[in-house]
């Protein structure tokens, strides 16, 4: 069979003419978030959504779908049609720690989605409601262990980073505290500005704003290092705990029926983005990191994905923590 003709019949077996594959994107494109609005994915979308529309000269949609802990929008994303013009920005617990929470997941993270760009690396905090007693890591420490069974945090829903970053430090920190899943991390930012709720682990971006205003106070750095935007916060080992090196990500995912055209025009347009000083300065200022050019390949982060599955397999079967 000619080569052109294999072609067409691949297209035709995805739904796409070979006009259609071209011209994609064609209309507006959606870029589904699967959490509720308000929490770290929704504010990085909203920062790189005017930055996309532009490089695929389309307008970019966002909708938030959440629910299960970001299965139920990222599974959208991936049994949706090569022609949906639908996308999703995931996350380290959309695509990496919630595969180890089901013992069938609804989706294999590496093989039901065309890989597209990892687009933030997104240092994690733990925020706490501005009237705990505590100030930093080591009187958290000493408190929960008198309260632990009065006190409750809050999480962007089961399975997250926030959630199983929170997991991780209580069994460092050797307590055990009630979780309250919402769906996203707005709602739970709500309720921590409310006292609902005496602490979450989220992505700086979310922390910031609250911090700065007084409404709430940053206790560690979850990272290896100090973070730009929180130069005065220490880190978990500097406050004298080991193990507590938590950095979630984002990255953007196709549907796997997508075609490589579309693949490239996407990622094309994610990295033109990524490389005007006006995003990067934004994201920068909410605490998030822009990944380096090597990083940003459709190839590196179909790796990286699997990697992350792997790595937090351990951590997730140690936590306890099963949906089925």
């Amino acid at each position: 069979m000619h080569r052109h003709t294999v072609l067409i019949a691949a297209l035709a077996l995805l739904g796409l003419s070979p006009v259609q594959a071209q011209d994609w994107p064609n209309r507006p494109v959606t870029m589904v978030i699967a959490f509720a609005p308000g929490g770290p994915l929704d504010t990085l979308a909203r920062n790189l959504q005017p930055f996309l529309s532009e490089g695929l000269g389309q307008q970019v949609v966002i909708e938030n779908v959440p629910g299960g802990g970001g299965t139920v929008g990222s599974l959208r994303v991936a049994n949706a049609a090569a022609d949906s013009h639908l996308f999703t920005l995931g996350s380290i617990g959309t695509h990496a720690i919630g595969q180890s929470m089901h013992k069938k997941p609804p989706y294999n993270s590496v093989t039901d989605f065309a890989s597209v760009m990892l687009v933030a690396d997104a240092p994690q905090v733990v925020l706490a409601r501005k009237d705990l007693p505590a100030d930093n890591l080591k009187e958290f420490a000493a408190y929960a262990r008198t309260n632990h069974d009065k006190m409750q945090h809050g999480s962007g829903g089961a399975g997250t980073s926030s959630h199983i970053g929170c997991v991780l430090m209580n069994q460092v920190l050797g307590v055990k505290i009630t979780h309250v899943p919402y769906r996203g991390g707005g709602p739970a930012m709500q309720d921590l500005l409310a006292g609902r709720v005496d602490y979450i682990c989220n992505y700086v971006s979310t922390a910031l704003p609250s911090h700065r205003a007084g409404t709430a106070k940053v206790l560690v750095a979850l990272n290896d290092k100090r973070l730009p935007t929180l130069p005065d916060v220490a880190t978990a080992r500097e406050q004298g705990f080991e193990g507590l090196e938590i950095s979630a990500w984002n990255a953007i995912y196709l549907p796997k029926a997508s075609t490589p055209q579309q693949v490239a025009k996407l990622s094309a347009a994610l990295n033109t983005a990524l490389d005007n000083p006006k995003l990067k300065q934004r994201l920068e200022d909410i605490g998030l990191e822009v990944p380096v050019p090597a990083r940003r390949t459709p190839e590196y982060l179909a790796k990286f994905t699997a990697e992350e599955t792997r790595r937090w397999e351990a951590p997730v079967k140690a936590s306890g923590v099963q949906f089925d």
